[in-house]
């Protein structure tokens, strides 16, 4: 293999598949990166077993082939070449790399070894707005599990039925859906997307206006934008029906401008930041939330104007998910809804309800 490339190229496109390469495995070729050289590109492809990415870029072929690099290694170096014209020369054991006056090797392992990435997915797919997507991941992603004890809460649930779409997300402490609307579809579809596949669907699709398709096929899903292929399994198993979960009616309904909540529980949840479970309190009754927290540190007492509606209640959190929440929501008033303060408590917007946040309380000695 021979190529000539441009080291900016080159380095973005490393860079987006380096995060698809092993990082704790016995498989050394997992942690490669594979370079084909084919017609008038190269193709970078990575794969961990659950997630690929493949990038296609521009370059002089002056002799075809596959080689595999150490990805971590070969991302790293090359970022450092980004303003100059790179020669990749490989012949098997060894890949040199050129770049102005001056040249360096890397051990290689052979592309025979490298996993066969399928991207012949599209029995199902259906369409997003690219904004809507964008959306759906950042508003509920960041609520998934992330141990390994209860494999499905790691992904995000899609489920669309005609027109509508719905993308839901839990821990086991808080929970996250989002609702909106599809495109086009090929028909009804449930699929659970692991949130690290999200997260990085997120960063590879463009910011512009457009329309993002997602296809669905034998439990993996693909996407592709810029020339760049993104392929990942799906989870398998029944996901936690969210209507079981949230609250028909609640007692109380608090109505509350959201910067002044947000600057209120951040301020708070400074005190006990390396506290285990970051506990913020909210007394709620007459006009106003009293926001409290307390730890060796100090203690913070604040209150924040609200319209009240119901019982008073007093009920404790964790700092971080509230926080979450309300920084997820994208109106500048919000409500809270309460029934006690040992049942889980929702976050909405106070107007566009297409979005909404379940969290539940922590117990204290106070409401054991």
């Amino acid at each position: 293999m021979k190529v000539v490339c441009e080291g900016i190229d080159l380095s973005e496109a490393v860079l987006k598949v380096v995060k698809a390469c092993a990082t704790r495995t016995t498989t050394p070729i997992l942690e490669c990166i594979k370079i084909s050289a084919k017609n008038d590109g190269i193709t970078l492809s990575a794969t961990d077993g659950e997630i690929s990415i493949c990038k296609k870029i521009k370059a002089e072929v002056y002799e075809e082939g596959d080689v595999c690099v150490p990805g971590r290694y070969f991302s790293d170096f090359i970022k450092k070449l980004e303003g100059v014209q790179i020669t990749l020369s490989a012949d098997g054991k060894k890949m040199d790399i050129i770049y102005a006056d001056s040249q360096t090797d890397m051990q290689v392992l052979s592309a025979d070894d490298f996993p066969r990435i399928d991207i012949d997915i599209n029995e199902n797919s259906f369409i997003l707005k690219t904004a809507d997507l964008k959306k759906f991941i950042s508003s509920t992603s960041f609520c998934c599990a992330s141990d390994d004890s209860r494999p499905i809460l790691k992904g995000c649930q899609f489920i669309i039925k005609g027109n509508d779409v719905s993308v839901t997300s839990l821990d086991g402490f808080r929970l996250a859906t989002v609702n909106g609307n599809v495109i086009k579809s090929t028909g009804d579809l449930e699929i659970v997307c692991p949130a690290r596949t999200l997260n990085e669907i997120e960063k590879m699709i463009p910011d512009a206006d457009g329309e993002t398709e997602i296809f669905v096929q034998r439990g993996m899903i693909m996407v592709s934008a810029d020339n760049t292929v993104l392929t990942s399994r799906l989870y398998n198993g029944d996901f936690i029906k969210k209507e079981n979960i949230i609250p028909k009616e609640f007692t109380t309904v608090v109505k509350v401008d959201k910067a002044s909540l947000k600057a209120s529980i951040e301020r708070a949840s400074i005190i006990v930041r390396n506290d285990k479970n970051s506990l913020v309190i909210f007394d709620i009754g007459g006009d106003k939330i009293e926001i409290s927290s307390n730890s060796e540190i100090g203690n913070v007492q604040e209150p924040v104007k609200a319209d009240i509606s119901g019982k008073d209640v007093r009920i404790a959190m964790n700092s971080k998910f509230i926080i979450d929440a309300v920084n997820a929501l994208n109106e500048d008033n919000i409500t809270l809804s309460f029934n006690s303060q040992v049942q889980p408590f929702i976050c909405e917007n106070e107007t566009v309800k297409d979005r909404l946040y379940l969290i539940l309380p922590v117990r204290t000695a106070n409401n054991a």
